[in-house]
């Protein structure tokens, strides 16, 4: 498993350290649905005026957002074997990622770790676009978060 972790938002970066959390969901989700591929991926800490710029150019949505995922398996891929599966990269916005904590109720830790796992669903399909999709992928998230004991 090859993980990248880059901390663009260096002004507001996170007192805590997510990344052994963020290795053991992908560990977890892996598990749960059964994938034994090697994976690489990152994951990109920022903060709301560069996810708005992210939003605006990509998803030509001009607004910010809490989290966004580019999941490479979205196109054709040309796989070498016995190299990592290549499945994406998630942006998450840490400004935003306060907000929605202190909204919901819980752990800036929670809402970090709620984010990831979304986003990690997404790379490797899931998708909430109807209202079926939407109940599976939510009902996955919460299993996974609640089998790792993240508090809230």
């Amino acid at each position: 498993m090859i993980i990248d972790f880059v901390y663009e938002d260096e002004k507001n970066l996170c007192e805590i350290d997510y990344e052994k959390q963020f290795i053991e969901i992908i560990k977890t989700t892996l598990d749960y649905l059964k994938i034994e591929d090697d994976i690489e991926m990152s994951c990109i800490l920022v903060d709301d005026e560069d996810i708005h710029q992210i939003n605006k150019e990509y998803r030509h949505i001009d607004q910010s957002t809490d989290v966004i995922s580019f999941a490479l398996e979205d196109n054709e891929q040309f796989y070498i074997e016995g190299m990592p599966r290549s499945i994406g990269d998630i942006f998450i916005s840490v400004d935003h990622a306060r907000i929605q904590a202190q909204e919901y109720g819980h752990s800036l830790k929670r809402e970090m770790c709620f984010l990831f796992t979304h986003g990690l669903l997404h790379l490797l399909g899931y998708d909430h676009m109807n209202e079926d999709d939407e109940k599976e992928m939510f009902s996955l998230q919460k299993e996974i978060l609640n089998h790792l004991h993240i508090e809230r």
